[in-house]
């Protein structure tokens, strides 16, 4: 009997111990909801929202009107000439002659291909060394008839294969550089969609720098700038940001001359409109660089270009 007794007793000490034991892990439970919303705050929330990030997909949205699009448009009857006389002749690069509403030019740009098939053919428009030798061959020819040379700009960079760097990449970008800085002819520059890094400044030394709304111009991909100080891929909308590689930015900076408007939502949705409104622009720019004399105009682009970066 004795020992029953102490046993209920033990049970009845027991029992409130039980009862207590959930009220004190009640407060501990609430913590982890109240630590929630930290959680949520740290997403990236402002990606889908990031205006430069925006204006980097409306650059390559695949109905953006290309090279080939402004050149029927323009002149259906252009001249193309093939060949940089030492290798081969790269599709990624056009260069030819045609006429513009009665303006004699050359035209040279990056050919991207709209089907799959051109697209690989030409590199998704990535130049090789030959392409830029044979851009420079067609410029030269340019200042040697005095026509003026437009420039379309389109591409994500020259191509960086192995047979381009073997046959001096760099040193045909660097090269074209040196010599169209002193061509002795207009030269008038547009950035139609992507301008990266040094295949688009390959063939973008000119008196006149005219960039369209949603182009974007920079030294590197923003892809490849969040590669580089993150390791991260998924940094590219915050490195876009830092490389301020929107027309906006860059007419401030004084990188580009003048930014072309486009309609509403980007070229794509009136294409049409969208490649009159360049040829519009391209037209008048030459019409005043003819006016310059040609010394005077051959200094005046040397002196902006060495003015670039001095803040």
């Amino acid at each position: 009997m004795a020992t029953k007794k102490v046993a209920a007793k033990t049970a009845k000490k027991a029992a409130p111990a039980k009862k207590t034991a959930p009220a004190k892990k009640a407060p501990a439970a609430k913590k982890p909801a109240a630590a929630a919303p930290a959680v949520t705050a740290e997403a990236p929330a402002e990606v889908p929202t990031n205006p430069t990030w925006e204006t980097v997909q409306i650059a390559r949205h695949p109905d953006r009107p290309l090279f080939t699009d402004y050149l029927t448009a323009w002149a259906p009857d252009a001249e193309e000439l093939h060949g940089d006389r030492l290798v081969a002749d790269d599709p990624a690069m056009y260069a030819g002659i045609a006429t513009i509403d009665g303006e004699r030019v050359v035209i040279v740009g990056h050919r991207k291909g709209r089907t799959t098939e051109e697209k690989i053919s030409n590199r998704f428009g990535m130049a090789n060394p030959d392409g830029y030798r044979k851009a420079m061959r067609i410029m030269r020819l340019a200042e040697k008839f005095h026509l003026p040379i437009i420039s379309l700009v389109d591409t994500s960079g020259a191509f960086p294969g192995l047979d381009a760097e073997a046959r001096g990449q760099a040193e045909a970008i660097a090269k074209n550089l040196a010599d169209m800085s002193v061509l002795k002819t207009p030269i008038v520059v547009v950035v139609t969609g992507e301008g990266g890094s040094g295949g688009a400044l390959g063939i973008a030394v000119g008196d006149r720098i005219l960039m369209l709304e949603h182009a974007i111009y920079s030294v590197i991909s923003p892809e490849g700038c969040a590669s580089i100080l993150w390791r991260d891929g998924k940094m590219a909308p915050v490195a876009a940001q830092a490389l301020k590689l929107t027309s906006g930015w860059l007419k401030k900076l004084g990188v580009v001359d003048s930014v072309i408007p486009e309609p509403k939502g980007g070229a794509h949705t009136n294409p049409a409109k969208a490649i009159a409104d360049v040829k519009k622009a391209v037209l008048a720019a030459i019409r005043e660089l003819k006016k310059i004399p040609v010394e005077k105009l051959v200094e005046q682009r040397y002196a902006k270009f060495a003015a670039m970066g001095r803040f």
